[in-house]
């Protein structure tokens, strides 16, 4: 089982990996640089589909598809196929070898169909043309990818957990700041889909307000057509703004949560790395949350956002996995 062990952590930092490309496919607009799942133009490159995606870009200069847009969206799918193989690989290893591993071989098979519909909302993504609650529930099935990964990691690592103090009684405040940051993860989610991350273009007001016009109902209507309403009207600013704002307000409730779990760590023997870890990870993400706004989102900061947001999930994944360990 010494390969099954060694796949886990490549498996998880390739999840990382996929969630942060999909971020940067995502934020350079390039969703559609294929307009079919899952080759390009029926094709296995973008290279082999040349042809049409030149004559697409000829017909629409200003439209989704390019080379460099479709590459990217390519790019995307052959690590998500690779990142699903894997996880294919750690499943029949834990059927097979179930007396060996750790634990049951139902989180490995969990995992897979998770990566399974993954791939479903994939698809969906580019024939429903970026529909914002598939865009949104497929950034959500590859944090719940890593996050269990992450747990199959931990468990088959069997970490130690010599010298640690009886820690149950923050288990509580594990839940509730996984909870909080999972929340966050959703609606910073739904701002990115709605491509609502600029409707505030100043902090800590927004339009000069400390509570500015908003449209709420219009805003997180699930079932809705891109930069549309539920009646197929442009959305308007103040529903822009409604997004932006929510995830905005409710960073400081995710601060908050996560904060004080990051203090108690801190001052637990065993766990007091994790909770420095957390509070970096904190401070990084809401530093990069107004730096994205103060500097109109440049590309490269917006991803890092993303990936900061899966390595948070990932430590507060971590940290619950060891508090639930104690007996």
């Amino acid at each position: 089982m010494n390969l099954y062990r060694k796949l886990i952590p490549f498996a998880l930092l390739l999840a990382v990996g996929v969630v942060a490309l999909g971020a940067y496919v995502r934020l350079s607009d390039a969703g559609l640089g294929c307009p079919d799942w899952p080759g390009c133009y029926g094709k296995i490159t973008p290279h082999h589909a040349s042809a049409a995606i030149n004559e697409a870009q000829a017909q629409n200069p200003g439209g989704p598809v390019t080379p460099a847009k479709a590459w990217k969206e390519m790019a995307h799918r052959y690590f998500a196929g690779a990142l699903g193989l894997l996880v294919l690989a750690l499943a029949v290893l834990a059927t097979r070898h179930r007396l060996e591993t750790r634990g049951s071989p139902a989180l490995p098979v969990a995992l897979l169909c998770v990566v399974v519909f993954q791939a479903l909302l994939g698809m969906w993504t580019v024939t429903e043309l970026l529909k914002p609650f598939i865009v949104t529930a497929h950034l959500l099935g590859g944090m719940t990818t890593v996050a269990l990964l992450v747990w199959l990691w931990q468990r088959e690592s069997g970490p130690s957990l010599r010298g640690m103090a009886d820690v149950r009684a923050l288990r509580r405040w594990g839940v509730l700041a996984l909870a909080a940051v999972a929340l966050q993860i959703v609606l910073g989610g739904w701002v990115s889909t709605n491509y609502a991350a600029l409707a505030c273009q100043d902090f800590p007001l927004c339009h000069g307000e400390w509570v500015p016009a908003m449209d709420f109902e219009p805003a997180f209507t699930p079932h809705r057509e891109l930069g549309r309403d539920a009646s197929g009207n442009f959305l308007s600013l103040p529903a822009l703004t409604a997004i932006h704002w929510t995830h905005r307000l409710w960073a400081l409730g995710a601060l908050a949560f996560a904060g004080i779990l990051a203090v108690k760590l801190a001052r637990q023997r065993g766990l007091c790395v994790l909770g420095a870890l957390l509070g970096l990870l904190l401070a990084a993400q809401i530093g990069m949350g107004i730096a994205n706004v103060w500097l109109g989102l440049p590309l490269a900061l917006a991803v890092a956002h993303n990936a900061g947001a899966a390595l948070l999930l990932v430590t507060l994944v971590m940290v619950n996995f060891k508090l639930f360990r104690m007996r």
